[in-house]
């Protein structure tokens, strides 16, 4: 159990309604402060109306808010200093340019210093890969440039918590490493990073937590390692003798599904009873020939379809 002190976002009974429908449904979040935090979920899950509650968008029906241990919307105006956000997806003036468009952003911050403007405009284009196109229009840029410049209006401050909703929509694959590793570099110097994806794929290489939402509930969340736990892990054995192998499987305690006519495979699931290494030497002891012998723990996107019944995108 996290301390509420090492959290940056913590939710109890977070629930939002439209007239009878419910599209949040007593949400209960926990974000380590540090992590990278993958929140998932199909569309129409509640994903967004969610960060809308956390970051003050939208009022919640019900339940409590608390962002970097301060009560939301109550603490609003201490909070949102601290938090840089890209919600659904980057809005721009398209006849200005990037670097102009920054600069107007940071001007309607009340927090922000003027003194430092232009030093913070171009270190965020820098950092985001855009220093080349500080001066292009942005109707001249393309959706993965206009996603990389809402990063950017993120960055134009220290922040303590950046939440970005789809961060690499748009981005081609060199883009798309280049912000994993925006992201990572953030997390590094101790920033906690909220990332709204349904790309699974992304959420395995840069996300240390994740939450996985459906129909407005949290069904399941922690680490990548507790979640990919929680599901049921597979041995697999490649055998020409599938009968003798089933027997074999079944002495040891096991139920082997029936072996399919046309493989050589014979799979049953691995309990706590008995550990890989001893099923190989039962095997061997029973004369099964092994020509291959695997443990199948469930990928992130088998548990995530079991979860919420539908697919999610793997791949960019």
């Amino acid at each position: 159990m996290i301390d509420a002190a090492d959290l940056a976002i913590q939710t109890s009974g977070l629930t939002k309604r439209f007239g009878k429908q419910t599209v949040v449904d007593e949400v209960a979040l926990s974000v380590p402060r540090g992590s990278v935090f993958g929140f998932l979920g199909p569309n129409g899950s509640g994903k967004t109306t969610t960060i809308r509650m956390l970051l003050g968008l939208t009022e919640a029906t019900s339940g409590d808010i608390c962002v970097l241990g301060e009560t939301m919307p109550k603490r609003l105006g201490s909070v949102l200093p601290r938090v840089g956000a890209l919600i659904e997806g980057p809005g721009f003036y398209p006849y200005l340019s990037g670097s102009a468009n920054l600069h107007r952003l940071d001007s309607a911050d009340g927090f922000a210093d003027p003194r430092s403007r232009t030093a913070r405009v171009g270190d965020a284009l820098e950092r985001v890969g855009l220093g080349h196109a500080a001066s292009k229009k942005v109707r001249a840029y393309s959706l993965g440039m206009k996603q990389r410049l809402g990063i950017a209006n993120a960055l134009l401050a220290p922040r303590q918590l950046i939440v970005l909703d789809e961060p690499t929509n748009g981005l081609d694959p060199q883009g798309t490493r280049e912000v994993r590793s925006l992201i990572r570099s953030l997390a590094d110097e101790g920033t906690t990073v909220f990332v709204s994806s349904h790309l699974l794929a992304e959420i395995e290489q840069m996300c240390t937590h994740a939450a996985v939402m459906r129909a407005g509930r949290l069904v399941a969340q922690g680490t990548l390692d507790e979640l990919r736990s929680a599901g049921s892990t597979r041995i697999s054995v490649l055998t020409p003798d599938k009968v003798a192998a089933v027997d074999a499987l079944r002495s040891l305690g096991l139920d082997p599904e029936h072996p399919v006519e046309d493989t050589d495979r014979v799979h049953a699931q691995l309990g706590s009873t008995v550990a890989p290494e001893q099923i190989v030497a039962g095997l061997v002891t029973a004369g099964v020939r092994i020509r291959g012998f695997s443990v199948d723990t469930p990928s992130l996107e088998e548990l995530f379809v079991a979860l919420t019944g539908e697919g999610f995108d793997v791949v960019q």
